[in-house]
């Protein structure tokens, strides 16, 4: 009795369940579309690190590595030629940390009056209206620093140059502010107002709970939306190029001119260096230390989100 009606249910769940159906030509044709633009970008990427590498490699067939690593002069294009990194790694880095110094903490602010503070139409005014920053064309920001920021700089302190690494930095900032505001935002919009009631029921204010629970809940988004700012802060052409100077000196003064390694692959670019030469391939050399430059960044970025995740942080 008890099998016959075991079998019976196994029959009446079996014909309950709808059968899976089959995908269409229309599906079908969709999923490999998806797949083949996968493979497209999977492609081109090989490709770019293909080029770089192989020209890299051409390039220091001809110069040593103690040249390129050991040396603090950047004179390719000139007849004493020298090939040190070091003045055009400075001057990326000196620009990129002046941007953040200035995005981090009004970017941040700005995200947690967002989304702690305004209101709903407040919001929804005020972060379109932010992001428009991010829409203004970098050769713009780079004229507005040239002949705007600098000149203002000057009258605060005489010893600012023309061009400089000051102005073009805080500028930078003020370009990648939208980028870490916005997708901070967004992640701490998505943090559970769980978490925010359990804190105030256990007593902490409001300034406590956006520091020690809702800040730390969404460090995973913020933490990417600084990853990406700084990228782009080193990766940033225009503006360092027109209010940097395009001098390559090896120097932490950000009074002085200076050029980022974007700065000399742009100059260089131009179509006056004939293919092959040992200039044309110093584009691909700084092309390189900028990848790796950046690769880095990401990587100890993600270990650090990883390693912090495991400890439950």
């Amino acid at each position: 009795m008890l099998d016959a009606t075991a079998s019976a249910l196994r029959t009446v769940g079996t014909e309950s369940e709808p059968a899976p159906r089959a995908a269409g030509g229309g599906e079908k044709l969709i999923e490999t579309l998806l797949l083949l633009c996968a493979v497209l970008s999977i492609i081109t990427t090989i490709g770019v690190l293909a080029v770089l590498l192989f020209e890299t490699v051409s390039f220091f067939t001809k110069v040593s590595f103690s040249q390129f690593f050991a040396d603090a002069k950047w004179t390719p294009l000139f007849a004493n030629k020298h090939f040190g990194i070091w003045p055009l790694v400075s001057g990326t880095l000196l620009t990129s940390v002046i941007a953040i110094s200035v995005a981090l903490p009004l970017g941040l602010m700005a995200a947690i009056y967002l989304s702690e503070f305004a209101g709903p139409r407040t919001r929804a005014f005020v972060k379109p209206t932010l992001e428009l920053l991010a829409g203004v064309p970098t050769i713009v920001y780079g004229y507005f620093a040239l002949v705007f920021l600098t000149p203002i700089l000057q009258a605060f302190m005489p010893q600012v140059e023309a061009f400089n690494a000051l102005s073009p930095g805080l500028i930078m900032g003020i370009m990648i502010m939208p980028m870490i505001s916005s997708l901070s935002e967004d992640a701490l919009h998505a943090v559970p107002n769980e978490l925010r009631e359990g804190a105030y029921g256990l007593g902490a204010s409001k300034l406590s709970t956006i520091f020690r629970v809702v800040v730390p809940a969404a460090k995973s988004g913020v933490v990417a939306a600084v990853t990406l700012a700084v990228s782009r802060a080193i990766g940033e052409t225009m503006i360092v190029t027109i209010a940097g100077g395009a001098q390559p000196n090896f120097t932490f003064d950000p009074r002085g001119a200076v050029e980022t390694m974007t700065a000399f692959i742009i100059s260089v670019s131009k179509g006056d260096t004939p293919t092959g030469t040992i200039e044309y391939q110093t584009i691909f050399a700084v092309g390189s230390m900028l990848f790796l430059m950046t690769f880095t960044m990401n990587f100890i970025t993600q270990r650090l989100l990883r390693s912090s995740r495991g400890k439950g942080l």
